[in-house]
């Protein structure tokens, strides 16, 4: 590490002699690469993370535990980026910095710049328990390469987050990315046994264990998923795994938006058991040529004869109420959700805005209505071709909203309010820079901000993890 990317770590001063012969040591264990340095598309990915005052010193790349909770002690000023690969550094609101004043310096210094740190090189699988359904990884390790891992025993891990061949393990924890899995498997936190931490001290905590039955210890790790780094650093996860499915089958119903909600009804009240279902906007359904109008797609996995079985009860649904039936089996069963994952979670630098929402299940067709509404209102396609999509788990009201970048905030916000309205929320995952500074990314109207606040106090008190990056500025 040069003096220069030193100084703009704010260790510049006499005072800060200790500072820099920590970080003049650490650098034999912990490379970071300075800012100027990083590749154009690298450099812009982080640009749409950051508020465009805030400067960045480089991105540190820690490849043990023991490393990280050094350089996290080495200068209690310096503001903290976490993430891995970078897949969804994007998402949420922009990281603001942390000012200089309130931290014993003169109120007139600038800000300490903003380092990133990335787990992408903590990725040891730890352990794998087959007989006991569970794996222990380090936060850096790709999903792809976990699922690859599990397969070779015959299990998986039941989530479908975005970016599976990117994304890692403390990445997914920390955005509480699950996908459509959800349906049967409930959200990563559900999945999530043990975790262990690097807190904004530099300290190492752990709770929870390795085992299904393990209750030690207080819940942190339902508090550290969905968290955006804001609490803590993750380092390791102890997650629960699933047998492989032996056949997977997809049914996608589609057609008038009544019908459809007619179909949903039915299907949550039966005794059915898809691993995934989810409405989809008439828009996405034109887009990736599987029907017309609103659908729903059911997806089963379980032993054939059980597959075959529920995929025909669905049938006799669709023909009942006059809906078109697609089916698909096998590999385009497989390829189908590849394409709506795709489809609903366009990577930057694709101008797109997208966000997570919520609604009341009963109120989900409603919402896609009004999509259409607002699709049909258009008097041209967008300049990227991007029409309004929303993908939502029929179970829960959780789902993705995909629109151009375009899109007035004016129409964000009627959105919102519509699910606001029924019990919902909107909030902004990823989306241009002037947008995030137009609006409120998060939009929280509930009643737990205070507490909200006080648990950030706990566990950084100086607001040094992805500062500003979580509700209420958090």
């Amino acid at each position: 590490m040069s003096l220069q990317l030193m100084q703009r770590m704010g260790i510049h001063s006499a005072e800060n002699r200790a500072d820099r012969q920590t970080f003049e040591s650490l650098t034999e264990a912990v490379e970071v690469q300075a800012w100027e340095t990083l590749p154009a598309a690298q450099q812009a990915l982080i640009a749409q993370a950051v508020a465009p005052d805030i400067t960045i010193s480089g991105i540190a790349y820690p490849d043990t535990p023991a490393a990280l909770a050094t350089l996290v002690q080495a200068d209690d000023r310096q503001p903290l980026l976490p993430c891995g690969t970078g897949s969804k550094l994007a998402w949420g609101g922009l990281v603001g910095g942390q000012r200089a004043e309130g931290r014993g310096l003169k109120a007139e210094e600038k800000r300490v710049p903003l380092l990133l740190v990335s787990t992408e090189r903590l990725k040891r699988l730890i352990d794998h328990a087959i007989g006991d359904l569970t794996v222990t990884v380090e936060a850096g390790m790709r999903f792809a390469d976990v699922q690859a891992t599990l397969a070779t025993a015959g299990q998986y891990l039941p989530i479908d987050p975005a970016y599976p061949d990117h994304a890692t393990i403390g990445g997914i924890i920390a955005t509480a990315d699950t996908g459509s899995l959800r349906q049967r498997y409930n959200g990563v936190r559900d999945l999530l046994l043990g975790v262990s931490i690097v807190r904004a001290d530099g300290q190492v905590a752990k709770a929870g264990g390795r085992v299904v039955k393990n209750v030690a210890g207080y819940d942190l790790m339902k508090l550290f998923t969905g968290s955006y780094g804001t609490l803590g650093i993750i380092t390791q996860a102890t997650l629960r795994v699933y047998p492989l499915p032996e056949a997977s089958q997809t049914v996608v119903l589609s057609g008038e938006a009544a019908a459809i909600a007619h179909a949903t009804q039915l299907l949550l009240s039966s005794s059915l058991t898809p691993t995934s279902a989810d409405l989809l906007s008439e828009s996405l359904v034109a887009a990736m040529d599987i029907g017309k109008g609103t659908a729903l797609a059911v997806r089963f996995q379980s032993m054939l004869p059980s597959v075959q079985e529920q995929t025909n009860r669905m049938v006799e649904v669709s023909k009942a109420l006059g809906l078109t039936i697609a089916s698909f089996l096998g590999t385009d069963d497989a390829a189908l959700w590849q394409r709506l994952r795709e489809r609903m979670t366009a990577a930057p630098p694709i101008d797109a805005i997208t966000c997570k929402i919520g609604i009341r299940p009963s109120a989900t067709v409603a919402l896609l209505a009004i999509l259409t509404k607002h699709h049909n209102e258009l008097a041209i396609a967008p300049p990227s071709g991007l029409l309004p999509s929303a993908q939502i788990h029929a179970a829960s009201g959780l789902g993705l909203l995909l629109l151009d970048a375009a899109t007035p905030p004016e129409t964000l916000l009627n959105i919102r309010s519509c699910c606001q309205e029924n019990g919902g929320f909107l909030s902004i995952l990823q989306a241009p820079v002037a947008l995030k500074q137009a609006i409120d990314v998060w939009g929280y109207n509930g009643n737990a901000l205070y507490l909200m606040r006080q648990l950030k106090q706990q566990f950084d008190p100086y607001n040094r993890l992805s500062p500003h990056r979580f509700v209420g500025g958090i």
